[in-house]
């Protein structure tokens, strides 16, 4: 039977291009799910859109000198073509700053507002001075109360996951000037999330909740059991939604107010351009609302969202919200203002044609319930050992067979044997294996059942070796062929959420219909076989004998290590490229006479000795022949150098620097080192060729 959906992913900040953490923890999921449901004939609406009025965008076009609807306008072109060129079927994707969004926003706030349901205060908020501006989210940064990170934002700590309050974070500067704050007064609405709190317990806690991801159950749990409290829907900032009330001037709603928002907006505009009411998919009892999302932003899908449709009255809660963890890269966190990543476009620019193999690879190593690792190598494996070696392998040996042995024309098969019946009715059983993982939101699972169902065909083949058995049987030759396209039949449609480019490749190939694409021009259309996902449980015989198949095609190309070795380098190269970017450089310090520089006392020195100073992670005790004595000089360099890299080398030492006590040692002069433009140390040596450096330093 037929249900409705509304399935929601969460809105990407405008501020940069998608990049593979997004993909992998958000919209190649959803996407999944949305495909499988349509192909199981149920009504979808897949809604996602463009939040456009974080602080980060504000924070991005200060920094490029432009409006921050200059920044949002560009990046909202560039992440929705991303998307459409790698195969995301959003039915409808949007913007916050649609006019449509605006009024959807502001109608919500005062609905409430007009229930009753805000708290009005004024508070002390961080206000730096010499930019004239409230602190808000991330205009702020400072140390964590809770993990210590000292780079946590004003909204949120990356590092645990807490979010915050601007007025939580310990040592707290401005990401506008540096400067640390002030506290001043200002007046706000709150949402108090306190007052809903029986409510969640209710839902959640109490309710049949325990069938969420257990990373999604235990976040919420934890932030309930800690007490809840009023949160702030409102803003001191230029940029985003006007508060709709009196008393509100220069004041916007809170993004995490309005941008969950943006799954209704986007889904009344859908609704208006597809002339449909977008009222059921919001608000009929029998809708089934899933949002997925990554952990970052759970707390804001499961409790403040929920508690907001809530106080509104009149809109359905989610049934799930399936978050992933995060997704790593090569070892490193991924990271936008380090340029960290790979960026969708660069991926569909530097792979054409093979959005499939990143859908597949970053399915297969999901982060679904805990952070995964996205390596350049793990991509080409997946591509060569099984999208090209099991799945492509398969249909190639399958499809050319067929024409070199009947001309593309599927063969009358004889009677089965108990191998051929055993094969076919395994193949009955996937669509029901692989829905089960779909539906339980177990992507990774679901991806690998299917790639057992090609291993299935793969092995169907080596055990009956048709090009053996032609020589002596035609008949069963035959057969076992006429099993075998039935798996490949099977694989066209049962592949198509996971790996639609490569789904659509196969029908054309086996000339089954495409899902609502074949064209009524198309003069292959009349002679095309249509399968749906029940048909590959139900059905006998999925591909009739005497249908005239196509030609072969590879599905897949092996991808070759220098391909990956590229990859690599433009990782290491941007990585560089950010480290020197955002390298601080000191200011030349003030002027001396020659007769300062004069009383330097400069010598070359060899080091006899050298030892780890315990308990230290950059200190080195080093025995120094001076020429004339040896003495005792400390110097910071152990993370570096090892004391046996070092014993034996020619230094150049200050040595009539006052002595000094370091750690309980006595350092008796400096070792002078300087710095390459990568960031190296290396000893200030007269008697050996130096690589370019960028300045003295002394250690």
């Amino acid at each position: 039977m037929s249900k409705r959906y509304t399935i929601t992913a969460a809105l990407p900040y405008t501020n940069g291009p998608i990049h593979i953490g997004h993909l992998a923890g958000v919209y190649v999921p959803a996407d999944i799910y949305a495909r499988y449901l349509r192909l199981t004939g149920n009504d979808v609406a897949f809604m996602c859109g463009s939040d456009e009025h974080g602080v980060p965008i504000t924070i991005k076009a200060k920094k490029e000198g432009v409006t921050p609807q200059d920044i949002v306008d560009k990046y909202h072109a560039i992440i929705k073509k991303s998307f459409e060129d790698f195969g995301i079927t959003f039915d409808n994707y949007s913007r916050t700053s649609a006019k449509i969004h605006h009024n959807t926003a502001q109608e919500f706030f005062k609905t409430l507002y007009n229930k009753g349901e805000f708290i009005e205060e004024v508070t002390e908020q961080l206000y730096d001075e010499e930019a004239n501006q409230f602190l808000a989210d991330r205009f702020v940064t400072g140390t964590c109360p809770k993990c210590g990170n000292e780079e946590a934002y004003g909204d949120q700590c990356e590092n645990c996951g807490t979010s915050l309050n601007a007025t939580d974070l310990i040592n707290p500067k401005s990401a506008i000037t540096g400067n640390t704050p002030t506290l001043k007064q200002t007046k706000h609405w709150f949402l108090p999330l306190d007052k809903h709190e029986d409510f969640l317990k209710e839902w959640i806690l109490k309710g049949h909740k325990k069938d969420w991801k257990p990373n999604v159950y235990g976040q919420v749990k934890s932030w309930i059991d800690d007490g809840l409290r009023p949160r702030a829907v409102t803003r001191d900032l230029d940029w985003g939604i006007p508060v709709p009330v009196e008393g509100a001037d220069g004041k916007v709603l809170y993004v995490w107010f309005d941008a969950p928002i943006g799954y209704i907006s986007a889904t009344k505009e859908w609704a208006e351009h597809e002339g449909k009411d977008w009222e059921p998919y919001w608000k009929d009892k029998d809708t089934k609302l899933v949002h997925f999302i990554g952990k970052d932003n759970i707390v804001f899908h499961c409790i403040i969202f929920p508690s907001m449709l809530k106080a509104e009255g009149s809109y359905i809660l989610p049934d799930n919200v399936p978050a992933n963890e995060f997704l790593n890269l090569e070892g490193n966190k991924l990271s936008t203002s380090k340029n960290w990543a790979v960026w969708l476009p660069d991926y569909l620019e530097d792979f054409p044609g093979q959005q499939d193999v990143l859908r597949y690879a970053l399915t297969a190593n999901a982060p679904e319930t805990k952070d995964n690792d996205f390596t350049w190598a793990d991509f080409q494996a997946r591509n060569n050992n099984e999208l090209v070696a099991i799945f492509g392998n398969f249909i190639n040996r399958v499809v050319v067979l067929t024409n070199k042995y009947y001309n593309g024309v599927i063969p009358e098969p004889s009677d089965y044997t108990s191998i051929d019946e055993e094969t076919l009715a395994a193949v009955k059983a996937y669509p029901t294996v692989i829905a089960s993982s779909i539906e339980r939101y177990r992507f990774r699972e679901a991806s690998q059942e299917l790639m057992n169902l090609a291993r299935l065909g793969n092995k169907y083949l080596a055990d009956e070796e048709p090009w053996k058995v032609i020589k002596e049987d035609e008949a069963r030759t035959k057969t076992i062929m006429f099993v075998a396209l039935q798996i490949a039949s099977a694989l066209a449609t049962l592949s198509e959420p996971f790996l639609p480019f490569t789904s659509e490749k196969l029908k054309k190939i086996l000339r089954v219909a495409l899902n609502d694409n074949v064209s009524s021009s198309d003069s292959t259309k009349e002679n095309c076989i249509e399968n749906s996902w029940e048909d590959i449980s139900t059905k006998d015989i999925l591909l009739p004998a005497g249908h005239q198949i196509g030609k072969a095609e590879l599905l897949f190309n092996k991808i070759e290590d220098k391909t990956i070795q590229a990859q690599l380098d433009k990782l290491e190269a941007s990585k560089l490229a950010n480290e020197a970017a955002n390298k601080t450089i000191e200011p030349q310090k003030d002027t001396i006479t020659f007769e300062d520089f004069t009383k330097l006392d400069i010598r070359v020195g060899t080091i006899l000795e050298a030892e780890k100073m315990p308990k230290t992670k950059k200190l080195l005790v080093l025995k120094v022949d001076t020429g004339i004595d040896v003495r005792t000089i400390v110097s910071g360099i152990a993370e570096t150098f090892t004391p046996e890299e070092v014993v034996g080398k020619k230094v150049t030492v200050l040595v009539n620097l006052a002595p000094r006590a370091l750690r309980g040692v006595e350092s008796q002069g400096m070792i002078l080192m300087t710095e390459t433009p990568e960031g190296k140390l290396v000893f200030v040596n007269p008697d050996a060729n130096q690589e370019t450096t960028n300045g003295l330093q002394i250690s």
